[in-house]
């Protein structure tokens, strides 16, 4: 069996502009994601969380999908407004559809491109972006958090609160990389534990900073910030269920217009554990040449000869030919970036 080059990336989503297929509301979409299989069918491979009310949702759900360096590996990505509870699809309003290959996102640092109908029309304004990152850190890491005396945004009843956690690119952006779940009426909620992988939540460095966000959800999509922080997994680690890492949910408009505030509550992680899961990679790149020299002289041999690269059979075929072209498809989405992969 040849070798085979791969590694595993992890793909995020956001759109803008989607259709509004509500009536009373706005569209509540979903991303799914599908790979062409050689059988020459679509698959699904995975899909997002749903986001209630958004034009312009930011998925927290990511995509983690082999990538194989010597092959096209053709995806779709289908948005749908999801308003029932069933798993099939077809029931749902279609909100737009983007076809590539894996290549072409990995050789992005972001890829956007406009939203089409099945007709080949654009689906309105919508575009969607995707950015893929590689796995280079094996580790996950489980959370525990809970909070208390968190600001009540609401006029009848309490807030309802979730989180945000966000971690910063090297250009000084903040990604979100992870949304808990809606914890109703409650201002001192404990919200189910978690896992994320260490690569997304920090790029694997300790002491990089991460930013939480602490929402009042709302159900036309208009959440109100309580407060936010930030921490390191150095000091996330630190935590236990004896001794809880806390930190003050600061809402800084509101720390500006009040002499007297302390801060929108608290939230403390009463677990942090961090862990090591099997990434299955077979990258032999060692035994891939890293350049393929053509030869376009005369020793590759009269084309009339059955035993030159040049020579085409009866029936049109040029295997030395054919090869180039495979080699060709593969690397044309690398023109303005190259990938680097892991592979000492």
């Amino acid at each position: 069996m040849a070798a085979q080059c791969v590694t595993k990336v992890e793909l995020t989503v956001s759109c803008n502009n989607l259709l509004d297929r509500d009536i009373s509301s706005k569209s509540d979409p979903l991303c799914v994601l599908l790979q062409y299989t050689s059988g020459q069918q679509w698959y699904e491979v995975d899909r997002t969380e749903r986001i209630k009310n958004s034009l312009n949702p930011k998925f927290s759900k990511k995509f983690q999908i082999d990538y194989y360096f010597e092959l096209v590996q053709k995806l779709k990505f289908g948005v749908f407004d999801i308003d029932n509870t069933t798993v099939q699809l077809n029931d749902d309003d279609f909100l737009g559809e983007f076809e590539c290959t894996l290549g072409q996102i990995v050789s992005s640092k972001m890829l956007t491109r406009p939203l089409l109908l099945r007709n080949g029309k654009p689906a309105g304004k919508g575009v969607i972006m995707i950015s893929a990152e590689e796995i280079k850190d094996n580790r996950v890491v489980l959370l525990e958090v809970e909070a208390r005396k968190l600001d009540n945004k609401d006029l009848f009843g309490k807030s309802d609160p979730y989180l945000e956690f966000h971690k910063q690119t090297s250009e000084g952006k903040w990604v979100m990389v992870h949304r808990t779940e809606v914890i109703k009426n409650n201002l001192n909620p404990v919200w189910r534990p978690f896992k994320i992988s260490l690569n997304s939540l920090c790029y694997g460095d300790m002491d990089k900073a991460i930013k939480v966000e602490c929402y009042d959800y709302d159900n036309d999509g208009s959440h109100d910030l309580i407060g936010t922080f930030q921490a390191t997994m150095s000091k996330l680690k630190e935590a236990s269920r004896h001794s809880p890492m806390e930190f003050e949910c600061i809402n800084e408009k509101k720390r500006q217009k009040k002499k007297s505030y302390k801060n929108s509550g608290i939230v403390s992680f009463k677990h942090c554990e961090v862990s090591a899961f099997k990434i299955l990679c077979s990258c032999l790149c060692g035994q891939i040449p890293c350049c393929v020299g053509i030869d376009f002289t005369g020793s590759n041999g009269d084309p009339r000869s059955s035993d030159s690269l040049h020579y085409i059979s009866p029936n049109g075929v040029n295997e030395y030919l054919s090869a180039i072209w495979s080699v060709g498809m593969v690397i044309q989405d690398y023109d303005a970036y190259v990938f680097l992969l892991n592979c000492s």
